[in-house]
């Protein structure tokens, strides 16, 4: 049976055609509903869920668990996009056995279809380990939110010449590990072409420039959801926080003014007895 979804495969051909690749994040059905209506071709259930959904101050916290759940949602909310599941801080570094058995939930229950995980030289040989299993594993280096404690802040990485050289040797590493695709996050222009003309997988940038292969944007961060945070790498599309409470001031004007709900939200019983009853209430006595 041919596969429904758009493939590990049909998204490096596309780097191969030069076709962008757009990806989302995604952390519940209804948002998943629109992504796929939307014609996005990936989407990533991403740790981010820890800032923008549970309101931790990093992604730290998130649980496989977490993951797993916010997965399976996703996946029945879409038909089309490819669905790649974050494996949270601590999942995947243990052991390679230890990331396989994770990993594994992520697909097996999260109905994923790849798994993403943070770092380049020092997990290769985990990411190694998953793909020799059969796992589509999609890479994440420059800056990795889940070593924000070592790292002392959200810094772009990569600015010096060493430490680009660094990042490069990250992303040939990945690539040689088996990874079908890199997320390039925070890491300055220049770079992240040369890492894109270096490699033959597909390179994802968030805040890492236009000669990325795709961009991949935080659902709640493009749309403007949170009315106090965006940061500088995201593309304001939307201001839906405004759009929302406004809305929701409207709704409780109309509660409190008597004026929602109308006929038009009711509903009305066909029993004569009972609307006869329903206008002249039956006083009862003490």
């Amino acid at each position: 049976m041919a596969l429904r979804r758009i493939t590990t495969y049909k998204i490096q051909q596309m780097k191969r055609r030069g076709e962008p690749i757009p990806m989302v994040t995604a952390y519940d059905y209804t948002a998943a509903r629109i992504i796929d209506a939307a014609g996005i071709p990936m989407i990533l259930v991403g740790d981010s869920m820890g800032h923008v959904v549970l309101g931790h101050d990093s992604t730290i916290p998130v649980t496989v668990d977490d993951i797993v759940s916010a997965s399976a949602a996703v996946v029945r909310g879409t038909t089309n996009p490819l669905i790649v599941a974050d494996m949270p801080f601590l999942s995947y570094q243990i052991d390679a056995e230890t990331a396989l058995r994770n990993a594994a939930r992520l697909i097996q229950e999260g109905g994923a279809q790849a798994v993403k995980l943070e770092g380049g030289k020092t997990v290769a040989p985990i990411v190694r380990r998953l793909a020799d299993a059969g796992l589509a594993v999609m890479g994440h280096i420059g800056l990795t939110p889940q070593h924000v404690n070592k790292l002392g802040g959200y810094r772009v990485q990569g600015k010096t010449e060493s430490t680009a050289n660094e990042v490069l040797e990250d992303a040939i590493a990945l690539q040689e590990a088996g990874a079908f695709a890199i997320v390039l996050e925070l890491i300055p222009v220049e770079l992240a072409k040369k890492i894109t003309e270096t490699l033959d997988i597909p390179t994802i940038g968030i805040g890492a420039g236009v000669h990325c292969d795709g961009q991949i944007q935080v659902f709640h961060d493009m749309l403007g959801l949170d009315p106090d945070f965006r940061p500088r790498h995201s593309g304001k599309y939307a201001d839906l926080a405004t759009i929302i409470e406004d809305a929701l001031i409207r709704y409780s004007d109309d509660v409190r003014e008597g004026t929602f709900p109308t006929d038009a939200q009711s509903f009305f019983s066909d029993d004569s007895h009972v609307q006869s009853n329903a206008a002249n209430p039956v006083e009862l006595s003490d």
